[in-house]
């Protein structure tokens, strides 16, 4: 499923760009065709996407990402569920200061469990922004191997199959989506050779680039980190304080009960005491 979603936002990306210019063109294809032949040819990107191996990549990637974001939401919410049961088994043992305190820690957790969500799944969340880095490298592989091929070959025209563009007859023959994977594979190749020779000329010590684009990762992961555990220690200074009003209730009732105890004591002493002087009186008459 979520493969299939990531196509979709591949497709969907390059058919926002191209949708408008489509129908100009083919505006354009029918106005002109009386006057030269036109060259036209058409891809699949679904086949396309699914013959990539950086897509294939890109997919179990984010696959394993979401799986992992799920698992830590799941684990929340059934944390926050066994918070209710608990509630709804003591709240008739509890006083209603105890019952607005474990209230109020169940809204907590609720609250960091939206956050979680949004953090992860959000309009511009962990997916989206991890989504669009898989995408973008895919993206200009398939639009340098459709530029590459039709400047050689000369076409005038190159429509997408799987997009929302309505053909309603294709000739196989103008389907050039076996040579456009076989362009992104040879230029593949061709970088691979050249990273290997790269790599093996290289000296070992990092250039003032790379330690630059280090520098630059390695603040902003620690950037993120900083926010994270500041909202960690927000989270953790409530938590305290919400533990902290829940003893000083308990003390001061406990203390009402001591006092509470010691009354009646007192009342029950009292009345012994009172008891006995009137024996004492009964007995002397």
């Amino acid at each position: 499923m979520l493969s299939v979603f990531l196509a979709r936002f591949f497709i969907n990306t390059i058919q926002m760009k191209n949708i408008f210019l489509s129908i100009v063109l083919l505006l354009t294809v029918s106005i002109s065709w009386s006057q030269r032949n036109q060259i036209i040819a058409y891809i699949d990107m679904e086949y396309i996407l699914e013959n990539v191996p950086e897509y294939l990549e890109a997919q179990n990637t984010l696959n394993e990402k979401v799986v992992k974001w799920r698992k830590q939401l799941d684990k929340e919410a059934r944390y926050i569920e066994v918070l209710k049961t608990d509630l709804a088994n003591e709240k008739a043992i509890l006083t209603r200061d105890l019952i607005e305190e474990k209230e109020e820690e169940i809204a907590l957790k609720q609250e960091e469990l939206r956050r979680l969500e949004s953090l992860y799944f959000g309009p511009r969340g962990d997916m989206f922004t991890f989504r669009k880095q898989l995408v973008k490298p895919i993206q200009d592989q398939v639009y340098n191997a459709i530029q590459s091929i039709a400047s050689r070959k000369k076409y005038d025209f190159v429509f997408d199959k799987s997009s929302d563009l309505v053909m309603l007859y294709s000739n196989k023959k103008y389907d050039i989506s076996e040579l456009v994977l076989s362009n992104i594979n040879r230029t593949r190749l061709i970088d691979e050779k050249k990273a290997k020779k790269k790599e093996k000329n290289a000296p070992k010590k990092l250039t003032e680039k790379q330690k630059k684009v280090i520098s630059i990762k390695e603040t902003a992961v620690a950037k993120q980190e900083l926010i994270r555990a500041k909202k960690k220690k927000a989270l953790e200074e409530r938590k305290k304080a919400l533990e902290e009003r829940r003893k000083e209730l308990i003390r001061k009732r406990e203390e009402k009960r001591e006092l509470l105890r010691k009354k009646k004591e007192a009342l029950k002493k009292k009345k012994e005491e009172q008891k006995k002087e009137q024996e004492q009186k009964e007995n002397n008459n």
